[in-house]
């Protein structure tokens, strides 16, 4: 290519879809723009990748930023940074804990326009399936809605109610008519509402009583129903954080049978387990819970073995005093930690030996896939230049100081990945570098 380049990434270690090339990276205009072995025409910058692995930029299809009307739990500023710092150039932000939760297309044009002014990245909206908004769906596809979000139990939030059958079944039929995809919180609302009444009677919210409160039974249950309606109803489904085996082998026969599914499961469900639960306390409950040890090394192999479609964050956060309840049953549900899911799965990659190219696909090439994102997920001429500089051998331990969420609090605080983000790129601009320098004086 003739003329100046606006960046030339030197000498990368380029995780690509057939493999693993050190190459030159030209971009120009915010597009990669060539792939070579070596380029030598003037640029405006040059970025020295010797020794550093470029990766797609994540897309992280499953957060939960909270403006308007909730930004002291986390907003677009300070959330989309924390995505930048963790590697991620687009995320998908969920529809239920803004005020007013985004239900109609006038919620929708309104959070659109706050995240348009704040965010740091790129960014897709979910719209929200609840009961008696299903008139509200068509017109919120064609104000660009990504897909939309239900739940199948209760969501802590008043704002955004559970769906009841005759709503889900209506609501997919309807979706189906805009050709968008419905992502699922697939736990069954009347198990999980018993167990825990049952156990709250008669406990104090201890982690075994909350684990119990939300069995595996009560994930599939909900899945295969709603795998049942999907079916009538000729449905897209995408199941959000998957927490087992048997429930991921329900949905691999449904798609064996033809149907339209995809699913993920989570950074967290994949690094820790049960114990953290009992160790950290609320920090560590999320909805489905932590699962047993023998079950997180099935989701493991899972994942070894290609059989999620991608990896997400569930980033949940809250305020502190959410979690201050040792009371399990009284604390809010969610994990911190939007910041390391691309961490989490390179560290997965180094421990087990899986290739870095599946953990991009992973992270973001199936998403882009799925959700038809033109010219992202993958590193090609012509597509966006969205990246991850990651250095596999400068470890990274999370610390408050280098944790860039709103709040302070994460199940993964002390943990040390064997792998750093250096510097991330969307569009061709940087949106995060590591600054060293800083560190030492802190």
């Amino acid at each position: 290519m003739n003329g100046t380049l606006d960046l030339i990434i030197k000498q990368a270690s380029v995780v690509l879809e057939s493999g693993i090339l050190q190459k030159d990276i030209g971009v120009k205009n915010g597009k990669v723009v060539s792939i070579e072995d070596t380029l030598s025409q003037p640029a405006a910058d040059v970025y020295d990748a010797s020794g550093l692995h470029l990766f797609p930029g994540m897309i992280d299809t499953h957060v939960h930023f909270n403006e308007p009307g909730r930004e002291e739990w986390e907003g677009f500023t300070t959330g989309s940074r924390m995505m930048a710092a963790g590697g991620a150039t687009m995320f998908f932000d969920m529809p239920l804990n803004g005020i007013p939760s985004t239900t109609t297309r006038g919620a929708l044009i309104e959070k659109q326009r706050v995240a348009a002014q704040k965010s740091l990245i790129d960014f897709r909206l979910w719209g929200g399936l609840v009961p008696g908004n299903e008139h509200h769906l068509a017109s919120m596809a064609e104000e660009g809605v990504i897909g939309f979000k239900a739940f199948l139990s209760e969501t802590g939030n008043d704002e955004f109610e559970a769906v009841d059958d005759h709503t889900l079944i209506q609501g997919m039929k309807e979706i189906a008519k805009t050709g968008k995809i419905l992502a699922l919180h697939a736990e069954s609302g009347p198990m999980t509402a018993f167990l825990t009444k049952e156990f709250s009677k008669r406990g104090n919210g201890t982690p075994e009583e909350y684990l119990a409160s939300r069995p595996v039974e009560a994930e599939l249950e909900a899945v295969e129903r709603a795998i049942y309606y999907a079916e009538i109803a000729k449905c897209p489904l995408h199941f959000v954080h998957i927490s087992s085996k048997r429930s991921l082998e329900r949905i691999e026969a449904a798609k064996a049978k033809g149907m339209d599914i995809t699913v993920e499961t989570c950074a967290h469900y994949l690094l820790f387990n049960h114990i953290a639960l009992k160790q950290k306390g609320a920090i560590a409950k999320c909805a489905p819970p932590l699962r047993s040890e023998e079950e997180q090394k099935e989701l493991i192999e899972l994942v070894m073995e290609e059989r999620f479609d991608f990896i997400t964050s569930d980033h949940s956060p809250c305020p502190p005093d959410m979690k201050s309840s040792d009371n399990l049953f009284e604390s809010w549900g969610g994990i911190s930690g939007g910041q390391f899911t691309l961490l989490s799965m390179v560290e997965l990659a180094v421990t087990y030996n899986i290739p870095f190219e599946k953990i991009a696909s992973l992270t973001a090439g199936n998403a882009a896939r799925r959700f038809q994102l033109e010219n992202k997920g993958h590193i090609r001429i012509g597509n966006d230049a969205d990246f991850a500089l990651v250095n596999t051998r400068r470890p990274f331990t999370v610390t408050e100081d280098n944790f860039r969420a709103k709040h302070k609090h994460s199940i993964y605080m002390g943990h040390t990945f064997p792998c750093t983000i250096e510097a991330s790129l969307s569009r061709g601009r940087m949106v995060f570098k590591q600054d060293y320098e800083k560190q030492r004086t802190n």
